[in-house]
């Protein structure tokens, strides 16, 4: 029989770990960090991200009444966060038409350390509130977490173990693609501005959605 704390630590491992996969801002960027700098800077910027992660995970536990209520807040920062991801696009863009040069995006051109980076490209990305609310209610529901510190604490180290292993694959399977493809570099910066641009577009159409449902 597996020990209840050791099941909860698996489950926010899993879950953290299947939703690093998908494309988003910031494994994205962490495998840009990761080719054009180094992997030391990537897993600095993908622990930075994390910690805001983890954070987030236990206001949600403890504190999401209150988060509720912050409605105009997490307004702002939808905005905010719909403002950077279409100018990471465009900044990738621009690094993609220098041909023949390992241009940076902009936004990550800077010599703001990496960690801290990450700690405020998190920060502004509220989409991890909900999303781990739900899923902490279902493993409530299921009776598979408490609402014990244990539990809370198996649970959250879980989640910064799953983010982190989502994001080296990103990261070193950026660095494996542009080993074996000549010229990738540039390849990297056009997928990742279309990646960028696609995730404004839906940023964009969430929230027009949410004014017209508050509108009407």
């Amino acid at each position: 029989m597996v020990p209840k704390i050791v099941e909860v630590f698996c489950w926010g491992l899993l879950i953290s770990f299947l939703g690093s996969l998908p494309l988003g801002t910031l494994n994205v960027a962490a495998m840009q960090i990761g080719i054009q700098e180094s992997v030391y800077h990537a897993m600095l910027f993908s622990f930075g991200s994390l910690l805001v992660e983890m954070i987030y995970v236990r206001i949600s536990l403890l504190g999401i009444d209150w988060v509720r209520k912050q409605a105009r807040l997490m307004r702002i920062m939808e905005w905010i966060t719909l403002l950077i991801i279409a100018a990471l696009a465009v900044g990738s863009f621009l690094a993609a038409l220098k041909e023949g040069v390992d241009e940076k995006n902009f936004l990550l051109n800077n010599n703001l350390h990496r960690f801290v980076l990450g700690m405020m490209m998190c920060a502004i990305n509220p989409v991890q509130i909900p999303f781990w609310f739900g899923w902490s209610a279902m493993l409530f529901s299921k009776n598979i977490l408490q609402p014990v510190n244990s539990h809370y604490n198996s649970y959250i180290i879980g989640i910064g173990f799953g983010t982190l292993l989502g994001n080296a694959v990103f990261i070193f399977g950026g660095k494996w693609v542009v080993s074996h493809i000549s010229g990738s570099s540039n390849y990297i910066n056009w997928f990742v501005g279309t990646v960028f641009a696609v995730t404004a577009v839906i940023q964009l159409v969430k929230l027009l959605r949410k004014k017209g449902n508050i509108a009407s």
